[in-house]
C-alpha cells in the first residue's frame, strides 16, 4: 500500500475578505473530492485572506497509480485555478 500527499501553498490576490477566500478554497476542494476521489482539507492559514495550504491525500495498492493520481491532481489546479499562485510539495509514503 502507497500514500501519496500534496500540499499545495495557494495565494490568492484577488480575495479581500475571509469569505471570498474560504468561496475559492470550498471549489477546488468539492471539484478535487468529486474528480479525483481524494481526501482534501485546509491545513494552514485558515485566518488569512490570501493565503491557504490545503493538503490532498490518496491510497493505492502500487505505486505508479499513487503518482499518477497526485500529477493528475496537481494538473488540474494548475489548469484549472490559473489566477491562483501556487507552491506543491508532493510526497509518497
Amino acid at each position: 500500500m502507497f500514500i501519496g500527499s500534496i500540499v499545495f501553498d495557494l495565494h490568492i490576490p484577488y480575495s479581500s475578505s475571509l469569505k471570498e477566500k474560504r468561496m475559492v478554497i470550498r471549489s477546488v476542494k468539492e471539484k478535487l473530492k468529486s474528480k479525483f476521489n481524494v481526501s482534501v482539507s485546509e491545513v494552514g492559514d485558515q485566518d488569512l485572506w490570501q493565503s491557504a495550504q490545503i493538503a490532498v491525500v490518496t491510497v493505492a495498492p502500487d505505486q505508479k497509480q499513487v503518482e499518477k493520481v497526485m500529477q493528475n491532481v496537481i494538473n488540474f489546479v494548475e489548469v484549472s485555478f490559473p489566477d491562483l499562485h501556487i507552491n506543491i510539495y508532493k510526497e509518497i509514503f
